[in-house]
């Protein structure tokens, strides 16, 4: 992948102190109130698109220090991608113009647990979520800790997201996105990118 360019790299810094203010218990978002809103009402001009898990520890506006519009934020269990998620994204990149897209894995996931304990077996339930998640156990065989399992599986999705879509790929490579694989560490609050 070629180098970040400076728009989302300037963002992607943003997000980063952001992060450190959540760790450190004092946040500085100010556009968290109806007057922002109504001031957005007709337009979004969100800096970044995160695809986060629907955890609910995990918060992409609280960890990132973050308030109304800066945000397009994508929640599925466990970041699986189906047609539904990959074509938000690809809003996000082609409509709204984000500069970065953030996949967001994270400590103790529930469906990188789960998944663990049924692999290779589909269950009729989650069905379409162990299907995203079991390519990245495949041939390799399960995982000793869910949370490495987590961010194998963010790689995995960027790579999916690349090689399924074209706005997302054609993004890439004219350097109009850059795609920031993180992972959020329960224990610490910090976001660390892989």
């Amino acid at each position: 992948m070629s180098k970040i360019p400076k728009i989302a790299e300037q963002e992607l810094n943003k997000l980063l102190s952001g992060n450190k203010n959540f760790i450190q218990g004092n946040p500085t978002a100010k556009n968290m109130c109806l007057k922002t809103l109504q001031s957005l009402a007709l337009y979004q001009e969100p800096y970044a698109c995160v695809l986060s898990c629907s955890d609910s520890r995990v918060v992409p506006e609280i960890i990132f220090d973050c308030g109304i519009g800066e945000l397009f934020v994508v929640r599925v269990a466990g970041i699986a991608v189906g047609p539904n998620v990959k074509e938000s994204i690809e809003y996000a990149v082609k409509k709204l113009h984000v500069p970065l897209l953030i996949l967001l894995g994270h400590d103790d996931c529930g469906v990188m647990k789960y998944a663990n304990e049924q692999y290779p077996n589909v269950t009729e339930e989650f069905k379409s979520i162990l299907q995203c998640v079991y390519p990245v156990i495949d041939g390799k065989g399960k995982f000793d800790c869910n949370n490495e399992f987590a961010k194998k599986h963010t790689i995995w999705v960027e790579d999916y997201l690349i090689n399924n879509s074209e706005i997302i790929s054609d993004a890439v490579k004219n350097d109009k996105l850059y795609i920031a694989k993180c992972h959020f560490n329960h224990n610490t609050g910090e976001v660390q990118l892989i």
